[in-house]
């Protein structure tokens, strides 16, 4: 049966590739996915999906049904995408969806519109070929995961799901893998430093304390600290970086009594939120005992969000970091799955976060990620993703649904 299921993909070349240009043609900034919601759950309709709904924050659901007496495997995309900034940096039109030597191009071609068609249409494969199912193939397009991890994700499990009686075993991500399969990556802490000092008048900068001043040996901590970060065998190092830095009030002729800077903290498994805030504040702690008037203050970083259905909910910068071995059973499938159909993955992880990292690092649900689409063109103005690769990846999510969910 899995044999077939390359040349059923080709004979699907035009319509998923027509697809995948249609959505990149379909601006989806964060908080603005309505338009591609609509989109999506117009085309699983037409693929003959046996319930497609979109959810009360935004998030699209299309489910194949099963016979219900095997596991059930959802396929996740996130629908929202970042800006395309300059747009003199780019050679083709971001919203252009143009095919070029082999390649589509444009605006979240590789994050992640090109594994969303291949998702999607891994389904229709699975009508056409008419393979019986135990699980459910369960379709999940979330919202803004860009700006606040794990924000559509969250709600689609905490909420969507558990109303209406949705399970799985495993989640597909379909961020971008070059058609390997990843395994994990690093988690995520945004941290707020605060240092505060007292005004004064910038012609008689003693009768102030500079905020600004105060920060400067926060900075050299930070600095010290991330040379002494551990390291973890499949993740990688972790690290800390400095990102944003403000001061306030931010005027000519006035010293700053409030100086903010942003770090970034990635976290490998067996580090907690509360490893790397008490980092923070040890170094405050320490400056503290050393200077009267030194005053600050950690916190992990949040942002208030609003989805395009007018849902909001404050979310707190923090993704837990996760992995799964490659002798998971889970894993065994779906290296069993392409090999049948002639694709040999590697194993690798992802440098940047997903929204696995809820599913797996908070649900202790497996995921794996398997996507035509490649890490280093995403968030670039080279965006762009192997037209071949694409219906490859069609026959590959099949194959992989047949083998968890057959």
């Amino acid at each position: 049966m899995l044999s077939k299921f390359n040349e059923l993909s080709e004979a699907m070349r035009d319509d998923v590739i027509a697809f995948t240009q249609k959505l990149i043609q379909t601006p989806s900034i964060s908080g603005e996915e309505e338009t591609l919601a609509k989109l999506t759950v117009e085309k699983m309709k037409e693929l003959g999906y046996d319930e497609v709904f979109i959810d009360d924050i935004g998030n699209v659901v299309g489910i194949i049904k099963g016979e219900g007496s095997g596991p059930s495997v959802m396929y996740n995309s996130h629908m929202d995408h970042v800006d395309p900034g300059d747009l003199s940096n780019w050679k083709y039109d971001p919203y252009g969806g143009e095919i070029v030597d082999g390649y589509v191009h444009g605006r979240a071609a590789s994050d992640v519109k090109s594994g969303m068609a291949a998702q999607i249409y891994a389904g229709a494969l699975l009508k056409k070929a008419g393979v019986p199912l135990k699980g459910d193939f369960i379709y999940t397009g979330v919202v803004q995961e860009e700006p606040a991890e794990m924000y559509g994700m969250a709600y689609l499990c905490n909420n969507t799901f558990k109303e209406r009686g949705i399970t799985f075993d495993a989640m597909i991500s379909s961020e971008a893998t070059s058609m390997n399969l990843y395994l994990g990556h690093r988690g995520r802490i945004e941290m707020e430093v605060t240092t505060k000092g007292r005004t004064s008048h910038g012609s008689a900068p003693w009768r102030g304390v500079n905020a600004v001043y105060k920060m400067m040996p926060v900075i050299e901590e930070v600095q010290k600290l991330y040379e002494k970060l551990p390291e973890d065998k499949f993740l990688g190092q972790a690290s800390l970086a400095l990102t944003i830095i403000d001061c306030k009030p931010g005027f000519l002729s006035i010293i700053p009594d409030v100086c903010t800077v942003a770090l970034d903290r990635r976290l490998i498994r067996g580090e907690t939120k509360e490893d790397a805030i008490g980092q923070i504040q040890e170094i405050l702690d320490r400056l503290a005992a050393a200077d009267p008037d030194f005053k600050a203050e950690v916190n992990v970083r949040t942002v208030h969000e609003t989805s395009y259905k007018g849902i909001s909910a404050d979310c707190e910068k923090y993704m837990n970091p996760w992995a799964i071995e490659e002798d998971d059973a889970m894993v065994v499938k779906c290296v069993e799955a392409l090999n049948a159909i002639g694709q040999k993955p590697g194993f690798g992880k992802w440098d940047f976060g997903t929204d696995a990292s809820h599913i797996t690092g908070v649900m202790g649900i497996p995921s794996i990620g398997y996507s035509p689409m490649e890490e280093e063109y995403a968030h670039t103005p080279y965006d762009c993703c192997k037209v071949d690769n694409i219906v490859k990846a069609v026959a590959g999510n099949a194959a992989i649904a047949v083998k968890i969910a057959g």
